[in-house]
């Protein structure tokens, strides 16, 4: 290894050498005061799913990051996607498609993030095997319960595409004896029209609910309109040791692309657009037949879900369309003891699924086909202080695709994938717990990954690695983890040979640190701050920074809650500057600036009513977050502004 190397390798451990001495420091001084000011309990009990069934977090290795339905309300945040970014810290970035879903990027996957991280509503896998994300927006927000995220490789439970992590959207359900329901109604800038309605009705072993909601605005920029219509829900069937349940969910969207704009352009007017009459419309439908059965210490569950996706995309004066259709079958069993005061937890399963995308345009008509089947286990043995997990999965999919135009790809490939986990965490004492682990992930190409490549893309694989510490309870914790993914076969865009390549070996390694505070019985805090350095470490590249990863992000949010009927909500987030997207080279002396956005709400109650006025990007910023070839020709350069200050006002009926 040359000096260089050297010399760069230890400039990128010093942020995760600083998390652990900053978390050594905090353990060692804030651990007995914390100790004595509090009870043992040290977490929520907050149902979380990291085994894919319902687990007590408490005794989960490496903890989630649980968003709840009150958070989102008390903040004002209007979509599930917009909630991930504000309340969990998630770093997003303007996406290409004319949806209100920015693309999620968890620990620097940059502009391929959504393919490196798996999206779930109620253990039902909604990315796609495409580049296209999933339209989380479609989901109303008044049926979630809670959003769950999982930072770092999780193939073992989720397959493929895992490697940044997971999000989990649990939808909420009907209670027995219980009849809950809302209605909302909101106005805004750019002429914004909101309605959205949820009703739930439970009876002793039945239960049923549905949440509808309707949306209609300009948005910021010309040619940027927006409908959206969303519908969400579901009957279910509870006795003592069994539950079966079926949910629909639908969405419909119909939007304008505003398009990208060059760098005079954007700072001339942010808000013009260059592709008057360009849309797009996105019509989805999900239904999942789900249920579980107990059998003393054994648990059967299995869910069967149909998925289908058209997408109409008008650009440069033509039609293309996309039809996608998915279905899943997950069976799975999980088996519970008890041995000399260690609890073991073993689950495993099956995930068959098969994904059919058919493109009609001008330029290409293929018809896609992608089937898998999986086999995993994961086995969990704790006891008051300690954990230890440790589990395997073994993959196979087969991707085949045909298309008549000339020079287009016709091909099948098949591969076969293993991944692997081990994880543990140790209670130093009742409030304060320490985890590692590490394992083996990996990514399929999809369709879109290989679409005009004569020869099909190799899996992509990452070697995953994090160690951390959690402090506190339920008033007061902190978090702080260092990771690293050394990615072999990465599957990216190379703006120099045109088309989808395998990169040479990449590597993402930083820290994260997690804070949440209840500052008195009025005011509570969360932070979220991330560091991250994405390299090349091999072939032509070696050393250079990868394109669309800012180094640090930081989110944090004040709510002010005195029980009177008011309350406030402010959240800040603040992105460092990245290099533009395509400037593998590291050439170009210009990068996207860093910005900062102020978002605030304030609401006041009387009786089942609340009104509340909400803003975002309050100080009226000019700032983007997705650009691609800045330092060219003014001509060439492509970015797609993101919004300036949009206020709302919201009325509220409970009951």
């Amino acid at each position: 290894m040359n000096s260089v190397s050297s010399r760069s390798n230890r400039a990128a451990w010093k942020p995760i050498v600083l998390a652990s001495a900053v978390s050594a420091c905090f353990v060692s001084v804030a651990a007995p005061v914390w100790a004595q000011a509090v009870p043992e309990k040290t977490l929520n009990p907050v149902i979380v799913s990291a085994s894919r069934f319902a687990t007590d977090p408490a005794s989960t290795p490496i903890g989630a990051t649980v968003i709840t339905a009150e958070q989102i309300r008390e903040s004002g945040i209007n979509n599930v996607n917009e909630a991930i970014r504000k309340i969990g810290g998630v770093y997003g970035r303007q996406n290409l498609n004319g949806t209100p879903d920015y693309s999620l990027d968890l620990r620097g996957f940059g502009e391929f993030s959504e393919q490196n991280i798996v999206v779930m509503v109620d253990g039902i896998r909604l990315s796609a095997n495409e580049q296209m994300g999933a339209i989380i927006s479609s989901i109303p927000i008044e049926s979630v319960e809670r959003v769950e995220i999982v930072r770092g490789g999780s193939s073992v439970l989720y397959g493929a595409g895992a490697t940044g992590g997971t999000i989990q959207i649990i939808t909420k359900r009907g209670q027995p004896n219980v009849t809950r329901g809302s209605i909302m109604a909101g106005v805004g800038s750019h002429d914004y029209q909101e309605l959205r309605a949820s009703l739930a009705k439970g009876w002793d072993q039945f239960s049923i609910d549905a949440t509808m909601g309707a949306l209609r605005t300009d948005n910021y920029r010309e040619n940027n309109r927006l409908k959206q219509e969303n519908f969400n829900g579901g009957l279910e069937w509870n006795v003592k040791d069994a539950r079966l349940g079926l949910r629909v969910d639908a969405g419909r969207q119909d939007g304008g692309l505003a398009g990208p704009l060059t760098y005079a352009e954007y700072q001339a007017d942010p808000r013009q657009s260059n592709s008057p009459g360009e849309y797009g419309k996105f019509d989805t439908d999900r239904f999942t037949l789900f249920g579980e059965k107990r059998f003393g210490n054994i648990e059967l569950a299995g869910d069967l879900s149909h998925h289908t996706k058209d997408v109409d995309f008008f650009q440069f004066g033509a039609l293309t369309t996309y039809r996608t259709k998915a279905t899943q079958f997950s069976p799975r069993i999980r088996h519970l003891s008890t041995l000399s005061g260690w609890d073991n937890e073993f689950v495993s399963g099956l995930d068959f699924s098969r994904t059919n995308r058919v493109r009609d345009a001008s330029f290409a008509k293929d018809d896609a086909t992608q089937r898998s089947e999986a086999i995993y286990f994961k086995n969990k043995i704790s006891n008051d202080a300690m954990q230890v997990a440790f589990g395997a999965r073994h993959e196979k999919s087969k991707l085949t695709t045909v298309d008549p135009v000339p020079f287009n790809s016709n091909y099948s490939r098949s591969d076969s994938l293993n991944a692997w986990t081990l994880e543990g965490s140790y209670a130093l004492q009742p409030t304060v717990q320490l985890f590692a682990k590490a394992g083996r992930s990996y990514r399929l190409p999809n369709v879109d990954d290989n679409a005009w490549l004569m020869e099909p893309l190799v899996p992509q694989t990452s070697r995953d690695l994090e160690v951390g510490t959690k402090v506190g309870n339920d008033q007061q914790n902190i978090t702080v983890r260092a990771f690293q993914h050394r990615l072999k076969n990465e599957i990216f865009y190379d703006p120099f040979q045109f088309e989808n390549v395998n990169l040479d070996s990449t590597r993402r390694r930083g820290a994260e640190l997690e804070v949440h505070s209840r500052l008195s019985a009025d005011f509570s805090l969360n932070a979220v701050l991330q560091h991250v350095s994405a390299k090349f470490t091999d072939g032509p590249y070696s050393g250079k920074d990868m394109v669309l990863v800012p180094k640090n992000t930081a989110t944090v949010r004040l709510n002010w809650q005195p029980g009177t009927g008011h309350s406030a909500d402010v959240g800040v987030q603040w992105v460092d500057s990245q290099r533009y997207g395509g400037d593998f080279t590291n050439a170009c002396s210009k990068r996207i600036p860093s910005f900062a956005t102020v978002d605030a709400r304030y609401a006041v109650r009387s009786g089942a009513w609340e009104f509340a006025v909400a803003g975002a990007n309050l100080a009226n910023k000019d700032y983007f977050t997705q650009a691609y070839g800045a330092c060219r020709d003014v001509p060439y350069g492509h970015i797609y502004p993101d919004a300036g200050r949009t206020i709302k006002f919201t009325a509220r009926m409970d009951f």
